[in-house]
């Protein structure tokens, strides 16, 4: 039974797949080019530090663009603002693809970002205009059955791409996934925002809105758990290319094997997630796999500090500690896209925007406390998960609580 006492609502699949596919920009545009930063570095003539800082451009871009979005679909729609989102990601990805220097990859990801960014926020906010709040939480955990396919094909597609047609290649590549998205949301996804969304969002501009939601504790320990959950999935993504072949000395198609063995157990976590979303409140669920993220994680460091077992160790509790954001990240969403669904597109928008920029601060202390030893990975992994269950319960469960006496 769903929040509403009613049996849950039938799946409609080419409505999942469509938003599944919005929310893979990101994995997309980051996964499928990570094996060519030498490349490109060798191309124009950059070294490691400016190549990597075409990663950061795209999370400031990611965390940047979201705000403007969310707001924007609540008072015009989902569909005008997802498909100008979408064109400025072709745009920019074209701009990538002919790039004649650093500087221009690197302000043409910024600008790709911010484009890309229209897919999951308002992905996201257009589940929730079509579902109520536990129905929201099993669609989102089928969106990332979709998405988190992107981790596990995008590495192997980008490597392919660049043999053949070079790192260029891989850029023009995703010039073709936008336009094929682009299609697809003209064809297929009706408006769906509500009309108390729209008359709450002409009421107020959207300054007010965020200043609004920023009031409400609910919401806020959501968000903050959300973020925090984020920054460990980034901090992990930062720091495994390092981790795996620096530290563990693997080969690039090991790290892309483990990489993918990683995203699969997110995957598969999400489907749990689901099953369990039979018999149980999403909350529920929420605290459960909260508290098993803090074990996962808390083994995870004392391997990682004290060096049992070396990587046989830290390798697989490493996969059980992210495999819990699978069971968590729907469950946050949904939580916090029901405290207000008349702002769906904001909330969707903070959630995003928060989630980028944890994971950007996560990503730059992990890099900052770097002693070629998986003890900064664990650590901040750990710190991430113990300030998202305290928001958890501390702020989001007694919220509500409160709202459902």
């Amino acid at each position: 039974m769903t929040d509403t006492g009613q049996p849950p609502a039938a799946v409609p699949w080419r409505l999942v797949l469509l938003l599944g596919a919005l929310t893979a920009f990101a994995p997309m545009s980051i996964d499928m080019y990570l094996s060519s930063l030498p490349a490109i570095g060798r191309s124009l003539q950059a070294g490691p530090e400016q190549t990597q800082t075409t990663l950061a451009a795209f999370f400031a871009g990611m965390a940047i663009g979201q705000v403007i979005y969310g707001p924007a679909s609540d008072r015009f729609g989902r569909r005008l603002p997802l498909l100008i989102g979408v064109s400025v990601f072709i745009a920019a990805s074209v701009v990538c693809a002919l790039a004649p220097n650093i500087e221009t990859l690197i302000a043409a990801r910024f600008v790709q970002a911010l484009g890309g960014c229209a897919g999951p926020v308002i992905a996201r906010a257009v589940v929730r205009d079509r579902f109520s709040h536990a129905d929201t939480a099993r669609v989102l955990s089928l969106m990332t059955l979709i998405m988190g396919l992107a981790p596990v094909l995008a590495p192997q597609l980008g490597g392919v791409v660049q043999f053949v047609a070079g790192w260029r290649g891989v850029f023009w590549t995703l010039v073709g996934f936008g336009a094929l998205i682009a299609l697809w949301v003209i064809v297929s996804l009706g408006e769906s925002r509500s009309a108390e969304t729209e008359a709450q969002a002409r009421s107020e501009n959207p300054l007010r809105a965020y200043v609004a939601l920023f009031g409400m504790r609910r919401l806020m320990g959501y968000a903050l758990a959300g973020a925090l959950n984020g920054a460990v999935l980034f901090t992990y993504i930062s720091g495994a290319p390092d981790l795996v072949m620096g530290t563990y000395g693997h080969s690039a198609l090991v790290f892309n094997l483990i990489f993918a063995f990683n995203a699969v157990g997110i995957i598969g976590a999400s489907q749990i997630n689901r099953l369990l979303l039979r018999r149980n409140l999403p909350d529920q669920v929420l605290s459960k796999a909260s508290i098993a993220s803090i074990i996962a994680a808390l083994l995870l460091t004392i391997a990682a500090f004290t060096g049992w077992g070396g990587q046989w160790t830290v390798l697989p509790l490493l996969f059980i500690a992210l495999s819990t954001y699978g069971l968590m990240g729907g469950n946050t969403m949904a939580g916090a896209l029901s405290v207000d669904p008349r702002r769906a597109g904001s909330i969707s928008a903070l959630m995003g925007s928060a989630s980028f920029g944890a994971g950007a601060l996560a990503s730059w202390s992990g890099g900052l406390l770097h002693d070629g030893t998986p003890r900064p990975v664990a650590g901040v992994m750990f710190a991430c998960l113990v300030g998202s269950a305290l928001a958890i319960f501390f702020l989001a469960l007694p919220g509500a609580k409160k709202a459902q006496a």
